[in-house]
């Protein structure tokens, strides 16, 4: 993998990335109360080389580059339909992680459909694709969730084995044109680069990483995805043996049609844990 990544086809783009402060970032995921913004913090775009890594998908692997592609149909017909989500999708999913990880126990917890024409339109429950690099659990944050989610004897047992909370990334439509996902491969990623900031809800708060730039930072992308295909990005891992988390933002595909299929996706968060 390390030799063949100059001989990659690439293309350039900016990223967002946070500039490091003396004040901890955060984001209200609600109108923040009078006088506060709702975002703090500093970001700035970097030229970014972002390598096509469909010649290698077999190379890559949630252990070690923090991400991989698979193909993967779903038998669900409609993935904006709850009932169908719930009976369906959620169900494979869990089956999918628990067959690429070897988990005992795999907890889908969470979801959310992205797509950038639906959400300005006000459709309940969408929302845009997110354009600064992030990842989405923390230190503090990844076993607080596990706490927030299970019962207490539980929460605690898990707490103290491995586990791993892995997103399951696919577009409803594709071949996917607008906004793809760029991803950082984990071995690039160096701790002074994740910058921990607040995530505000009204009954919460979470916590996850912004991502500080580097030049050495190696990144990756697979065009032009199906709807039969997924991303699996490791989001947080706590056995130190293994790769610890990636990054990901979405990103403006240079390659892409002037006019691009507005992008629809769904993430699926799910949490694998070993006995």
């Amino acid at each position: 993998m390390d030799g063949n990544f100059s001989l990659l086809t690439s293309v350039r783009a900016p990223l967002t990335f946070i500039q490091p402060g003396e004040d901890k970032p955060y984001n209200y995921q609600y109108d923040p109360p009078p006088g506060v913004e709702r975002r703090g913090g500093s970001y700035v775009e970097r030229l970014v080389e972002i390598a096509d890594g469909r010649p290698l998908r077999g190379a890559f692997s949630l252990d070690v580059q923090g991400f991989e592609l698979l193909h993967s149909p779903t038998l669900a017909n409609d993935l904006y339909d709850a009932e169908e989500l719930e009976k369906v999708y959620r169900p494979e999913i869990e089956n999918l992680v628990k067959s690429v990880t070897g988990a005992d126990k795999v907890l889908v917890f969470d979801h959310t459909i992205r797509s950038n024409a639906e959400s300005q339109r006000g459709v309940a429950g969408v929302r845009e694709a997110v354009r600064r690099v992030h990842n989405d659990y923390t230190d503090t944050s990844a076993p607080k969730r596990i706490r927030d989610l299970l019962p207490a004897d539980e929460a605690e047992q898990r707490v103290n084995k491995r586990y791993a909370f892995i997103n399951v990334w696919r577009p409803i439509a594709g071949p996917l044109e607008e906004a793809p996902l760029a991803l950082a491969d984990a071995r690039s990623l160096k701790a002074s680069d994740l910058i921990a900031s607040d995530l505000i809800y009204r009954d919460r708060l979470g916590e996850t990483y912004a991502i500080a730039h580097r030049p050495d930072q190696r990144w990756f992308y697979f065009p032009r995805m199906s709807r039969d295909e997924v991303v699996l990005i490791k989001c947080y891992d706590s056995d130190p043996a293994k790769a610890k988390l990636s990054a990901h933002t979405a990103f403006d595909d240079p390659t892409a049609p002037a006019i691009p299929r507005p992008r629809e996706s769904i993430e699926v968060r799910t949490i694998a844990f070993w006995d």
